[in-house]
């Protein structure tokens, strides 16, 4: 008879970071990697690597070496998941999880301060919003270019915060101010027929890491280029973006329910691809 993987009594302690020193009790609760994945929203494939760079460790292993996870692993995932929405490399957060000093309350602290901060900005974009509904919500006379200065007052101060002093924000800066009235219909049209290409794509069940979506990613990746050099590595840094900023996942859903994590995929296996490790890709 096959054993069931979740049996406390034949799991085993593992080693490294939230491992335990003795065999898991039969009373203790246990989730295998699958069910965390599916808890927390993330992929089995992300905790792999998590196992592997010991960022988060399951602290049990049955004796078919399936990982088993407790509730103090997943506190530790859970806070990992939380720097990550805060876009804060892996690197820095296995840094931070290790601080001597710094317990789970200081940590939530810590976090609390920056998504608040975070908070304010989106407040800010929603001020945006709310200042095109009491102009004219039924407005379509915009052009491209006057519809992307609306959002841009109150985007600019936050995308100079975070990449002011970056390649990247010069030439957005240099290249979009070169752009004619001419030039924004066709990125927008551009941007349109992207988009409904993708769509179709997630509908058809195309799956990341074919051909075919690996293309959608390339014109996906051509698209920002059109302001700055984007590399692979970026592109999965804004990918990130899609699933974590709930700005980008709306607007990504309005076009098909659930396109914002498929295209993230798409992104970060083409990524893949091209020698990048998506799970530790930065901004270079």
């Amino acid at each position: 008879m096959e054993r069931n993987p979740l049996a406390p009594p034949t799991a085993t302690p593992a080693t490294g970071a939230g491992a335990t020193s003795t065999a898991p009790t039969p009373d203790e609760h246990w989730l295998t990697v699958g069910q965390v994945a599916e808890a927390c929203g993330i992929s089995v494939r992300t905790l792999h690597h998590w196992d592997e760079i010991g960022l988060a460790q399951p602290s049990g292993r049955t004796h078919a070496d399936y990982r088993l996870y407790n509730a103090q692993d997943i506190a530790r995932i859970q806070r990992v998941l939380v720097y990550r929405e805060l876009e804060i490399p892996l690197a820095e957060i296995s840094r931070l999880l290790e601080e001597p000093a710094t317990n789970a309350a200081e940590h939530l602290r810590r976090q609390r301060a920056l998504l608040h901060t975070r908070i304010s900005r989106l407040q800010e974009i929603v001020s945006a919003v709310d200042m095109m509904l009491e102009e004219d919500p039924m407005s379509n006379d915009r052009t491209a270019k006057a519809q992307a200065e609306v959002f841009g007052k109150q985007w600019e101060a936050e995308a100079q915060e975070r990449w002011g002093d970056t390649e990247a924000w010069r030439q957005s800066q240099e290249r979009g101010a070169k752009l004619s009235a001419e030039d924004w219909e066709r990125v927008k049209e551009e941007g349109d027929s992207l988009n409904q290409d993708l769509g179709a794509a997630f509908r058809d069940g195309i799956e990341p890491g074919s051909p075919e979506a690996n293309a959608l990613a390339e014109r996906h990746r051509a698209g920002i280029a059109e302001f700055y050099d984007c590399t692979h590595s970026m592109q999965v840094c804004l990918g990130r973006m899609y699933v974590q900023d709930p700005r980008f996942t709306e607007y990504y859903e309005k076009i098909a329910p659930g396109l914002a994590q498929w295209l993230t995929s798409v992104i970060d296996e083409n990524a893949r691809a091209n020698g990048i490790d998506p799970d530790t890709a930065e901004w270079a």
